[in-house]
């Protein structure tokens, strides 16, 4: 194959430029604890100063596979799968849900919703970022809304997200992990002050698993 033709497949979403794919547990949100088949699909350009996989950022780095390796690997460990990134709105996520979907599986998505809704999912975290904001669409339709909380300032880009999205969104605030110290205990305060809110911590890092 050329990389004319690769490309293409890419573009359509038939290939994915595939980081890593691992079976775990899920640390974070409303699914933590739940073991978990993770596929992060390479390519982002929010380019979050605190984001934990910058290496994921350029898709050029990995390389493209096909949809149908990517399925196959994932359903040996497990049913449940997760989609992260990167950002994998990036691409054309229809031929790879499509295929776990026939399949079976349960499948999850983590995004920060600033490109266009494509798939099928069981699951919509939404972790929007100030940088790029999500689309409008996404709103309507996410089972989570996770804010990440870097400083004081994120409590006020949390509310104002959170008056977009539908009202079954599970609301959760983040500490971003290199602050967290300093931030914890505020966000501890505000979820008492403001319950319709829920904390959310990254326990696979706590229990030092992928």
């Amino acid at each position: 194959m050329n990389e004319k033709e690769m490309n293409e497949l890419v573009e359509q979403g038939n290939m994915l430029p595939l980081m890593e794919e691992f079976y775990t547990i899920q640390g974070e949100g409303f699914h933590k604890g739940t073991a978990a088949y993770f596929i992060r699909v390479g390519g982002c350009d929010v380019g979050c100063h605190w984001c934990d996989v910058k290496e994921s950022w350029d898709a050029k780095l990995h390389p493209p596979t096909g949809v149908e390796t990517i399925v196959d690997n994932a359903l040996k460990s497990s049913k449940t799968i997760v989609v992260t990134g990167g950002e994998p709105l990036t691409w054309n996520m229809e031929p790879l849900t499509s295929r776990l979907k026939e399949k079976g599986a349960k499948i999850h998505i983590e995004t920060s919703g600033a490109y266009p809704l494509t798939g099928t999912w069981d699951w919509i975290c939404l972790s929007p970022k100030k940088i790029k904001l999500p689309t409008e669409e996404i709103y309507e339709v996410a089972n989570e809304l996770k804010v990440i909380v870097f400083n004081k300032h994120d409590f006020k880009f949390a509310e104002e997200q959170a008056a977009k999205v539908n009202e079954n969104c599970i609301l959760y605030l983040q500490p971003e992990w290199s602050n967290r110290e300093k931030m914890m205990p505020l966000i501890v305060e505000y979820v008492m002050q403001n319950p319709n809110w829920k904390v959310s911590l990254q326990t696979h890092k706590y229990l030092n698993i992928p």
